[in-house]
């Protein structure tokens, strides 16, 4: 999307150069108003609903196939985080409509109890972002987002399938609309034994099954967006979660444990969008709430409950019609209570002013410069910095340059755990660079992004001389390497083909030993390609992990070997409303694994419908 259509969605109608003659169109509603900002100067990538079917077993394999973060999975549907850039899972920002929701507990989001479906797009940043997108946003940002449309009238779609370990997947949702109203509502359930065999994956004199790999979850989601006058808008989005893993043992008589998550997120934003100015204003309600069953057939024995509070306003205004300025403030209540943790009932208040402003010199080049300051309740935060530039000097080439410090602050449990906790942390820093050059030529587009990073005051959990661990500011970790992604898209006649793939070198290195970290792969690559005629569809998903260390001292005997997998599916389409389709899961009948000791499944297939009204 070039400048000027952009723009144009981001302040409806401006009389300046950048607009020229563009025109209306039926209005979108976007709940993460700021991301289309991001875009005008950052790489972001999006999957749309068709592309998470492919890899509908959850948000893991659609992360894991489709995009270069590497995912840590304990076996399928089990604990999951992820690895962006070289960097943890405290260093990846979860953002739902506008919200960052990693939670307040771990600092960081399970990717297994996100939801897969239910959004119009998942869009993926690439980079440090915490001036718009807070703690966190430090190797980069996962947007989950949903758009409400007016004008569109009714629409509604059935999702369903079946697939190999009793696992079965139902999605459902609907939408109306008209001038003025706009209503979208989707339910999802999803249920599997899980109970998969790894026969060349040996525990013990055995080979490796599944056992208690059992998970289930269910989700729903509703958006409502009312017009109260042509450019007011009130609009409301809410997410209920409920899930349940539970954890494999290795042992026809060991131990079942389990462990339950709700979530519940509810939004409501008032919208302006004015000549020169656009003020977006929201108020959230998030709700994370976990339980751990040492026996999934006794109480619990330690669990969390966290609410958030969350009031921001972001105001967009043009000064001149070349210079944009942007303010972002916000304040949140941080509210948890443990239980068998030592953490009792604790509450933080935070809040963060944020300045943005853009600079369009002309169409093809364009600045833009931002500081933000939080101020997080007995936690000294750092001023937060970014520099970004964008510049299309040939018609095949675009070029980007980004200068960012980012941060992430001590989580409840960094701070509260007894015993462990420590009070005294501070928040980890990052200074960010990174490139993007663009190269177009025909249908192609190629994208290669050089990247450094250098995170101080790493958080890091250590056995101390009394015999628990606890929480410490430790070492520095520098990182560096490059990520790039070749797309094309060319239709001809009832022909259409498609390529996304994409490889990233990684290299993560502690400073104090100069070892890898643990768990990020210096070599990753993927690809997906999708060829369609008429009302026939194929896609090829081919992924490739290099070796993987697991342990601080590069011990290769523990490391991970490097694999290759590749699904593959088909699906035709009849009288533009019916859907049946077939898909097969590592067709190659891998054995790999993400995590030490916990193989993920080998070959297996599932057939899905899709109903359209």
């Amino acid at each position: 999307m070039d400048i000027k259509r952009s723009l144009v969605l981001l302040f409806s109608s401006y009389g300046c150069f950048l607009f020229g003659q563009e025109k209306t169109i039926d209005t979108v509603y976007i709940f993460d108003n700021q991301m289309n900002k991001v875009k005008l100067f950052h790489k972001v990538n999006t999957l749309n609903p068709e592309d998470l079917e492919k890899n509908s077993t959850n948000l893991s394999d659609a992360l894991r196939f489709q995009t270069s973060i590497y995912i840590k999975e304990n076996g399928r549907g089990a604990v999951s985080s992820p690895s962006f850039r070289g960097t943890s899972a405290g260093h990846t920002a979860f953002v739902w409509n506008g919200i960052n929701i990693n939670s307040n507990f771990l600092g960081q989001g399970d990717v297994n109890n996100i939801p897969l479906f239910g959004y119009d797009e998942l869009e993926i940043k690439a980079g440090g972002g915490s001036v718009q997108y807070g703690s966190s946003a430090i190797g980069g940002s996962i947007h989950l987002n949903n758009n409400l449309d007016f004008n569109r009238g009714f629409k509604a779609s059935l999702y369903s399938e079946i697939s190999s370990f009793d696992t079965y997947n139902n999605f459902a949702k609907a939408s109306f609309s008209n001038e003025k109203f706009s209503f979208k509502v989707s339910g999802n359930y999803f249920i599997s034994q899980n109970d998969y065999e790894v026969p060349e994956f040996k525990t013990g004199n055995e080979g490796y099954i599944n056992r208690n790999g059992r998970y289930y979850n269910t989700s729903m989601n509703v958006g409502i967006s009312y017009k109260i006058a042509p450019q007011q808008t009130i609009s409301w989005q809410n997410q209920v979660f409920d899930g349940s893993q539970h954890y494999p043992i290795f042992a026809e008589n060991g131990n079942k444990t389990k462990y339950n998550a709700q979530t519940l997120r509810s939004l409501i934003s008032w919208d302006i969008n004015k000549n020169k100015f656009a003020n977006s204003l929201k108020a959230a309600y998030t709700e994370d709430n976990f339980q751990y069953f040492g026996d999934i057939l006794k109480p619990k024995e330690s669990g969390a409950e966290g609410k958030n509070y969350i009031f921001k306003n972001d105001f967009n205004y043009f000064i001149t019609p070349k210079i944009n300025f942007n303010v972002i403030g916000e304040f949140q209540v941080n509210k948890g209570k443990g239980y068998q943790s030592g953490i009792g009932d604790i509450s933080r208040n935070m809040g963060s002013a944020a300045g943005l402003i853009k600079y369009f010199v002309t169409e093809n080049l364009r600045f833009e410069a931002g500081v933000k300051k939080d101020f997080v309740e007995d936690i000294s935060s750092p001023v937060l910095y970014s520099f970004s530039g964008k510049w299309h000097p040939l018609k095949w080439y675009n070029a980007g340059v980004n200068v960012s410090k980012n941060f992430k602050i001590p989580s409840f449990n960094d701070l509260y755990w007894e015993k462990g906790g420590n009070p005294d942390l501070i928040p980890e820093t990052s200074i960010n660079v990174d490139m993007d050059h663009e190269f177009s030529f025909g249908d192609f587009k190629i994208t290669l992004s050089p990247y450094y990073m250098d995170v101080k005051n790493y958080i890091n959990w250590l056995p101390t001389s009394s015999g628990y661990w606890a929480a410490f500011n430790t070492f520095k970790v520098e990182i560096y390497g490059l990520e790039s992604q070749i797309l094309f898209n060319k239709t001809f006649g009832k022909h259409g083909i498609k390529l996304n793939a994409g490889y990233t070198y990684s290299k993560s290195t502690n400073k104090e030993t100069g070892n890898q970290m643990v768990y990020v792969p210096i070599h990753k690559a993927y690809g997906n390609i999708d060829y369609q005629y008429s009302f026939m569809k194929v896609y090829v998903q081919g992924l490739f992990n290099g070796l993987t260390y697991t342990t601080t001292d590069e011990k290769r005997v523990d490391a991970i070997d490097p694999y290759f997998v590749m699904n593959t599916g088909v699906s035709a389409t009849l009288l533009k409303k019916y859907t049946l389709g077939f898909k097969v899961n590592n067709i190659t009948n891998t054995v790999y694994q993400t995590v030490s000791y916990y193989p993920m499944p080998k070959r297996n297939y599932s057939i899905f419908a899709t109903l359209n009204f």
